[in-house]
């Protein structure tokens, strides 16, 4: 490896931001590039360790040691190359994966770890900007076709593999952009989707075909396309939002973050006005739910002109530091200030919403909480006990749900015959990704439940490989064995 004392000489350094009052103006991505030489120090970090622990922490299996010698020798063509050979989309990972991998890093035993995610993301940004990421259509086709339904990272990333194994594939998706929840899930702000676009460019000039406002089990029907196709891979994501079920949780107000993200994220993509979103412009805004989509929905509310963002979490506050019984290399449950939350909010923990309260006109007014405390005993579930004089009522306008999501429609699964897991996914497993109807597969959070941008290509990469051995008797495309890997 590269300089073997590097992480002795060279402290982590994270890209910087522009500040909040700035960066609130828009909807651009806001990170500010570290220079090349420095980016070379953070490559040099890598400490040639005996065992690179981050390939346990890595769903792809991203070679990670690799690359990052290769940023340290200024080689960023080779270290491309190498990332590349295990993500198809490192613009999207770069950018929005919580990066286990950086928590199994050997060095985060008794140091910051290697900076891998900004380093990858870097990485495929000089490749663009060289010209070196291109089109490679496969040199021979066989005859074969395949249907992938979804855009996100699941579908996209089957769809290249398929396709670079010489498959016929057609990627049919039921919104009017291609993308899934990259395009209209994950705000500007993150990731803006001229990202999505340069990729789709190259895709499309290999060879995939994109269908779109294809909404399969609608007005396309699932019994044509298996006529039609000689397999299909169902990546249609987790998309069955959790609800709330408490008095008022119908008013008008109560709104589900995806409603709130999508209509705006389409405004920003030119797809409607900005009357025609949901707006939080001067409203007293309450988030409940703590997870990144909670985060999306502050940073969108303070965009929007927000008079005050409240985010309730109902889980006990997480401790800075690595919880004692997740110890490294294992994902740490711990707190999270992301971006979003520096741009300003007020964030309460052990609080569970009670109920939401009308106006005399039947619009969102005040909402009721209460604090609560986790009772944890041994080999039973958490219970969750309410505190007694705890109750409160807060002023508030919008109430948004990102509470997360419960699992696929139904829709696919009854058009196709499928089976569904007691968890509401479509039943398959990691042995072949196959369904109970032969030549139809499944793959990401569709077949996961709800999961990481990681987790999902990868799953697209597995799949595409049992679905080639499946129409050809054997495969060359890459497998990784992702079994023993924890669930993040």
């Amino acid at each position: 490896m590269g300089k073997i004392t590097g992480f002795l000489e060279f402290e982590r350094q994270n890209e910087s931001y522009i500040e909040p009052k700035k960066r609130i103006k828009n909807y651009k991505e806001f990170t500010v590039p570290l220079e090349e030489n420095k980016l070379k120090d953070q490559g040099a970090r890598c400490m040639d360790c005996g065992i690179p622990f981050c390939h346990s922490g890595c769903p792809l299996g991203n070679l990670i040691p690799d690359f990052n010698d290769k940023v340290y020798k200024g080689k960023w063509k080779e270290a491309a190359e190498i990332l590349h050979k295990t993500n198809n989309f490192p613009e999207f990972t770069g950018r929005l994966c919580p990066a286990p991998c950086e928590e199994a890093c050997v060095l985060g035993i008794n140091e910051d770890p290697v900076t891998i995610e900004n380093i990858e993301k870097n990485i495929v940004e000089t490749a663009f900007e060289e010209g070196w990421i291109v089109a490679n259509p496969p040199e021979k086709r066989t005859g074969k076709s395949v249907a992938v339904i979804g855009s996100g990272p699941a579908g996209l990333a089957a769809a290249q593999q398929l396709n670079r194994a010489g498959h016929t594939v057609t990627v049919f998706e039921r919104d009017a952009r291609i993308g899934g929840l990259l395009r209209y899930g994950i705000p500007d702000f993150k990731m803006e989707k001229y990202v999505i676009d340069r990729r789709l460019k190259v895709l499309e000039e290999e060879g995939i075909v994109f269908k779109t406002n294809a909404y399969v089990g609608e007005n396309v029907k699932a019994d044509k396309l298996k006529e039609e196709f000689d397999a299909i891979i169902l990546c249609g994501g987790a998309t069955v939002r959790r609800s709330i079920p408490i008095p008022g949780a119908d008013l008008n107000g109560v709104v589900q973050a995806m409603d709130f993200l999508k209509k705006n994220n389409e405004f920003v993509d030119g797809l409607r006005d900005f009357e025609d979103v949901i707006s939080a412009k001067d409203k007293n805004v309450i988030v409940i739910g703590g997870g990144d989509t909670g985060s999306d929905c502050i940073g969108t509310s303070n965009r929007h002109g927000a008079n005050k963002v409240t985010n309730f979490e109902i889980l006990s506050k997480p401790t800075e530091g690595r919880p004692a019984h997740q110890p490294w290399p294992y994902w740490p449950m711990r707190l999270k200030t992301s971006s979003s939350h520096q741009e300003g909010v007020k964030r309460f923990f052990s609080v569970s919403t009670k109920a939401f309260v009308a106006d005399e006109n039947g619009n969102l007014k005040a909402l009721k909480t209460v604090e609560v405390e986790w009772i944890f005993k041994e080999g039973e579930r958490p219970q969750l006990k309410e505190l007694p004089g705890t109750e409160k009522e807060w002023e508030c306008d919008l109430a948004l749900l990102a509470l997360g999501f419960t699992g696929a429609e139904k829709t696919l699964a009854d058009q196709f015959g499928l089976d569904m897991d007691f968890r509401t996914n479509i039943k398959a497993t990691t042995m072949d990704y196959a369904t109970n109807v032969p030549g139809i597969f499944v793959a990401g959070d569709m077949r996961r439940g709800q999961s990481l941008i990681v987790w999902a290509i990868s799953e697209g990469r597995q799949a595409a490989y049992h679905i080639d051995k499946y129409l050809m008797g054997e495969s060359h495309l890459p497998l990784k064995d992702n079994s023993d890997l924890p669930r993040v």
